[in-house]
């Protein structure tokens, strides 16, 4: 069975760069499409940004827009979110998120879901 695993979080200073990764193992994985979001305690969750995995369209989400990028590798295994000039409100917790289908992507429907990695900006 397929799974997302994210990596790359962690406490780093406000205007750090960082880039997340979100890996697919256990299986064949093509998906449709593939978002990141990220949820802080108490807030709702949030859309950074998306792929579609058919074509390497790339849209980017209101709180990374300017300042973030979403790729993926050769292998087509692994999504990325680099994002540079972090703040403190970007604290949260990132996760990755896959759709198999047009419907379930563009009705924003999750097949797979990774557990989300932590990033903590400090001043």
């Amino acid at each position: 069975q397929v799974r997302l695993i994210e990596s790359g979080g962690g406490v780093v200073q406000a205007g750090d760069s960082l880039r997340l990764a979100c890996t697919a193992s256990g299986g064949v994985f093509n998906p449709y499409g593939m978002w990141w979001f990220r949820q802080a305690p108490g807030k709702e969750r949030e859309f950074l940004a998306t792929i579609d995995w058919t074509n390497g369209g790339t849209r980017l989400g209101d709180p990374v827009d300017g300042r973030g990028f979403i790729s993926r590798d050769n292998a087509k295994t692994t999504l990325y979110l680099s994002m540079n000039n972090l703040r403190p409100e970007d604290t949260a917790l990132y996760f990755c998120a896959a759709a198999n289908t047009p419907a379930n992507y563009y009705g924003r429907r999750f097949d797979l879901r990774g557990q989300g990695t932590q990033v903590t900006v400090s001043t």
